[in-house]
């Protein structure tokens, strides 16, 4: 395990056992979007901003992770699915657990939604490369998203609990989720998963929204956000992210890390 827990503090924070991931993955799902068409340039503004690691594929170490600024931890997104394709909820795996690591990644992530038509087939590859990263000492990220045509509430807290859960249950080493609405309800998330649970961000919202959310979930025992239009399409991404860290990192709430931003 020693090599789990050398790669995860370059994507955790040692001293408050917190993290701020910004995944740059966008570029699969839904092309060269605002904010990402300069990739090299996104990572500098949230590392700069004091983000612990971006997350994308293999695109990401190639042509924009630790250009210029400021160092930050790598995370390589292993599946993928396009907006346009037939089941946009349906993630195929498009790179390996070693190939991830020789292309110099801290921690690798895949995506599974949970209630999904093809759900079986993507716990089968969670499954498979939790295996392969506990051969290799890499850290996993599990996205687990309550997604499919029994989910009618894809934030409802016994869905994702149970997502959460499953991330858990087969393997990883830090969840990546949706938020519940509330601090008392993403409780029960963060009690029933014996690992680390971050809070995904979702769409571009306004600031105070967004930041109200990251001081919700870190009230209800997160470990930290992992955000992506919200902040590299911010007018300042590097502001922003500095505004999260605030909430994440030092236990501020919302409204004084929006002195950051005014």
């Amino acid at each position: 395990m020693r090599g789990k827990e050398i790669r995860l503090e370059r994507i955790v924070d040692r001293n408050t056992k917190k993290t701020i991931i910004v995944p740059m993955d966008h570029g699969v799902s839904q092309g060269p979007i605002a904010g990402l068409i300069d990739l090299g340039g996104a990572v500098d503004a949230v590392a700069l901003g004091g983000a612990n690691a971006v997350l994308g594929h293999i695109g990401l170490a190639l042509y924009g992770h630790r250009r210029h600024g400021p160092d930050i931890g790598l995370i390589l997104h292993l599946s993928a699915s396009t907006a346009i394709g037939p089941d946009p909820n349906e993630k195929v795996l498009v790179n390996t657990v070693a190939n991830a690591l020789r292309m110099g990644a801290d921690a690798v992530s895949i995506h599974v939604n949970i209630g999904a038509d093809s759900e079986a087939r993507m716990l089968a590859d969670l499954g498979r490369v939790a295996v392969q990263c506990q051969h290799w000492g890499m850290p996993l990220l599990a996205m687990m998203y309550p997604r499919g045509r029994k989910i009618e509430d894809e934030h409802a807290v016994e869905h994702v609990a149970l997502a959460a859960r499953v991330a858990a249950e087969l393997g990883a080493d830090l969840v990546k989720t949706v938020y519940t609405g509330d601090p008392d309800s993403f409780r029960e998330v963060t009690r029933g998963c014996p690992v680390p649970v971050v809070v995904a961000g979702g769409s571009k919202t306004e600031d105070r929204a967004t930041l109200d959310l990251v001081e919700g979930a870190m009230t209800g025992g997160a470990a930290g956000i992992s955000i992506g239009r919200n902040a590299f399409q911010h007018r300042a991404p590097d502001r922003f992210v500095r505004a999260a860290a605030m909430i994440v990192h030092e236990g501020r709430t919302a409204g004084e890390a929006m002195e950051v931003l005014r």
